[in-house]
């Protein structure tokens, strides 16, 4: 139980990052002309999710949705406060309210 409790943890903290965490070092990244590799490997790049160089020259940089993170987020928070079967519950009720008519 104290393993899954760590994973736990660990996945709350990454999406954390993912949803809060700052960009400033790719935004940085963008203006540069050739990158230092040693410097690239101390910047935080964590929210960076693609990097393209097209040939006729820039660079494009996809980040990771943070409206995603916050919802796994909010949904990993909602797990703990019902059980993992508070979600299965709920799925249950809402099968059971699709076979009911208007009249019952």
């Amino acid at each position: 139980m104290a393993e899954k409790s760590r994973a736990r943890r660990r996945i709350l903290k990454g999406y954390d990052k993912l949803a809060f965490g700052g960009v400033a070092d790719a935004v940085r990244l963008m203006f540069w002309e050739e990158p230092d590799f040693e410097q690239i490997g101390q910047m935080d790049l964590f929210n960076i999710a693609e990097i393209k160089r097209p040939k006729g020259g820039g660079m494009e940089i996809k980040f990771f949705d943070r409206i995603k993170a916050l919802q796994c987020m909010e949904a990993l928070d909602g797990e703990s406060e019902n059980g993992p079967g508070g979600f299965y519950r709920a799925l249950e009720a809402g099968v059971r309210s699709f076979g009911r008519t208007e009249e019952e």
